[in-house]
């Protein structure tokens, strides 16, 4: 972002500690980038809106921190009736929308309504089809009521979204939020620039703007940062290589790597040759190293992965074990099921098909062009070809919905979406997740044993279903679990207090300060 340094006002040097200043001094512009823009920031939206940007205009009820607690934030305090059904919330008072409206129980009750109108859109998020009705008894009180009791209610209304709150009254096309910020210019294909909230209830953030270039290149994004034509580079989703990680910290930029967050995985597709044969599938468990991945391409900055969620996530510490990395063994698991190689070829064969899939990738990201790269040097090594295709968000999306690949890129959502929404989703055509399993033939009871799992109201039980959900889908090799992903962050050295966000989706701008001194 912009290398500008102003002057903050008054009430926010008070708020920083920092020192008094001339208010007639231009505010400070912190840059940073990403691979497209914003999107049209509908609160409930969701491709081509980016979560990163609808977590700085809009707010949650509730708020998911960095220690995996939950804390009061648009509600300041709430009840659950003893049946578990009637969640009471206070809201907090003064609150306003960044258009100066007011936020009170009648303008979240009209958000949620208004999920709850097209709730076939959110059908993935098990809340929104429990959630029977939603009431504004007063201005400080929203409740709501729930057909049955639903246990991750409270993380789910933490989420980026559809839960959040726009002011009702916001023209279409014009996000208007509680959040620190607002969008105030859009130019496609090159910049999205917010600026600070002059209505936000909190705490004033430092930087008056930040302005978030277009640049779809990792390269090019390293490059910008070298230059100083922007300040911060963070994420999880390969913003840049961890080899151009390692290079720009080793000279001298500011740089962290955050705790473990979800797990980067390939799903492969069951109801699609040949990844619909559990031998292939186990095979291509076999055959990938992930150790060399994670040292070679990772430069050892994520944990493996053994199975579909790290052990730290509810209900996932299960003791289940990878198939071993063992390219010999997956040659005879193949030729066990068919699959020969003719004399003279490189590509196996089985009834006069050949033994291809293709492996869809995130085309801006560096990280997952590697990986596939990887992988696909791998597979041939015991015979299976695997074609890569890269896919801008839309495109990817699309073949998500449609299950048109054979293997893609599907990482877990991280806390607070694991295990339950994601687990949630896997019922939902449109979801990769389901497209993927849709070929078991256990798919019907597992989906089944989801919806149990959800309203399951005994800890002992739900712990129960949880193992024989996720045994089911690790003993049928769906997934190709590489690592548990972090996320970077490296940064110039006029920028202060650079920190994570408390998921995958959000970037924390608003704790952000310029480096006292640093112009």
């Amino acid at each position: 972002m912009k290398k500008q340094l102003a002057v903050w006002t008054i009430g926010v040097c008070l708020s920083t500690g920092l020192p008094l200043a001339s208010a007639t001094e231009p505010e400070p512009t912190l840059t940073y980038s990403w691979p497209t823009n914003a999107g049209p920031l509908d609160p409930r939206g969701y491709s081509p809106n980016q979560m990163y940007a609808q977590a700085m205009v809009y707010e949650p009820l509730v708020r998911y921190t960095p220690q995996g607690t939950l804390e009061p934030w648009l509600a300041t305090h709430w009840t659950v009736s003893p049946d578990g059904k009637t969640y009471t919330f206070t809201l907090r008072d003064g609150v306003q929308f960044s258009d100066g409206s007011p936020f009170n129980a009648a303008a979240a009750k009209a958000n949620l309504d208004a999920v709850l109108s097209n709730s076939q859109r959110h059908q993935w998020m098990e809340l929104v089809s429990t959630l029977e009705r939603v009431e504004a008894p007063d201005e400080h009180t929203l409740v709501l009521t729930l057909k049955h009791p639903y246990y991750p209610t409270l993380m789910e209304l933490a989420q980026v979204r559809p839960l959040r709150f726009g002011a009702p009254a916001a023209k279409p096309g014009k996000p208007v939020g509680t959040g620190p910020w607002v969008l105030t210019q859009t130019r496609r294909g090159e910049y999205d620039r917010f600026e600070r909230n002059a209505h936000y209830w909190g705490n004033k953030p430092a930087y008056g703007s930040v302005l978030v270039k277009v640049i779809s290149d990792p390269d090019s994004r390293a490059i910008a940062l070298q230059t100083g034509e922007i300040d911060l580079i963070q994420g999880a989703d390969g913003e840049i290589s961890p080899g151009t990680f390692v290079r720009l910290r080793d000279s001298g930029f500011h740089s962290a790597i955050s705790a473990p967050l979800a797990t980067r995985t390939v799903a492969m597709n069951t109801n699609l040759a040949p990844t619909n044969e559990l031998a292939v599938r186990q095979a291509i468990n076999q055959a990938v190293d992930k150790d060399t991945i994670i040292a070679k391409v990772l430069h050892g900055q994520e944990p493996r992965a053994d199975a579909l969620f790290a052990r730290n996530m509810p209900y996932a510490d299960l003791g289940l074990k990878a198939l071993p990395y063992n390219p010999e063994q997956a040659k005879k698991t193949l030729e066990a099921a068919g699959w020969t190689l003719p004399a003279g070829k490189t590509v196996r064969e089985k009834n006069g098909q050949r033994l291809s899939t293709e492996l869809v990738f995130l085309g801006p990201s560096a990280l997952q062009k590697s990986l596939a790269e990887i992988i696909q040097g791998e597979l041939a090594k015991v015979g299976i070809e695997v074609k890569l295709r890269a896919e801008e968000d839309g495109a990817l999306v699309q073949r998500q919905r449609e299950g048109t690949f054979g293997m893609i890129f599907a990482d877990t959502w991280g806390a607070p979406y694991d295990p339950h929404s994601f687990v949630s989703s896997m019922r939902y055509a449109g979801h990769a997740d389901y497209m993927a399993q849709r070929g078991l033939p256990m798919k019907d009871a597992i989906d089944q044993k989801i919806a149990e799992v959800l309203g399951e109201t005994d800890e002992g039980k739900r712990a129960e279903d949880y193992r024989e959900i996720l045994t089911t889908l690790h003993d049928q090799a769906v997934y190709l679990p590489i690592s548990h992903l972090t996320a970077i962050s490296v940064n110039a050295n006029n920028v202060d207090n650079v920190a994570f966000g408390s998921t995958l989706f959000d970037v924390p701008f608003e704790v952000m300060h310029p480096t006292r001194g640093k112009p």
